[in-house]
């Protein structure tokens, strides 16, 4: 089925929000401040770097930037552009938030055009049930069919 889709998932995609700019240009992203949040975060808490860089290398990343270009936010998808997305690893710096960043990320993930007619779409969250409620997101329809292997604190070390 020819779904005409005008872009590729290594294709550049900008959107403004305000001041800042959601890109997918992976130039600009800054792994210094990604892992920096991701090793701290509930979800990927003493995460390597070097898993981070893999990870993204391996993803759709989106960043968010300020006027000046310094990266405030993140988010990645993992997907085979077909039929699949999962959305990963989103976060926006605690001292930008309230800013709308986080929707507007999420409307250029949504909107973003190898991303279109995907079958399913899932993420995680633990306290950002609202925000993905406004995109369509709801707890699974046959939660009793979803399977997983978690191991919540492998990155951690004693």
């Amino acid at each position: 089925m020819e779904t005409g889709r005008v872009s590729r998932p290594d294709s550049v995609v900008e959107q403004r929000c305000g001041e800042f700019l959601i890109s997918t240009e992976r130039a600009r992203l800054d792994l210094e401040v990604i892992h920096g949040f991701l090793t701290n975060s509930y979800w990927a808490k003493g995460i390597p770097r070097e898993l981070v860089a893999r990870a993204m290398e391996n993803s759709l990343c989106f960043g968010i930037y300020d006027g000046a270009g310094a990266q405030v936010g993140f988010a990645r998808v993992i997907s085979d552009f077909a039929t699949y997305a999962y959305i990963a690893d989103v976060f926006v710096l605690e001292s930008h938030r309230g800013r709308g960043l986080g929707k507007g990320l999420m409307e250029c993930i949504v909107q973003h055009p190898t991303l279109q007619g995907l079958r399913r779409w899932n993420l995680s969250t633990l306290d950002a049930h609202g925000l993905y409620a406004q995109f369509g997101f709801t707890p699974p329809k046959w939660p009793e069919r979803y399977m997983e292997i978690l191991w919540p604190n492998l990155y951690e070390r004693d």
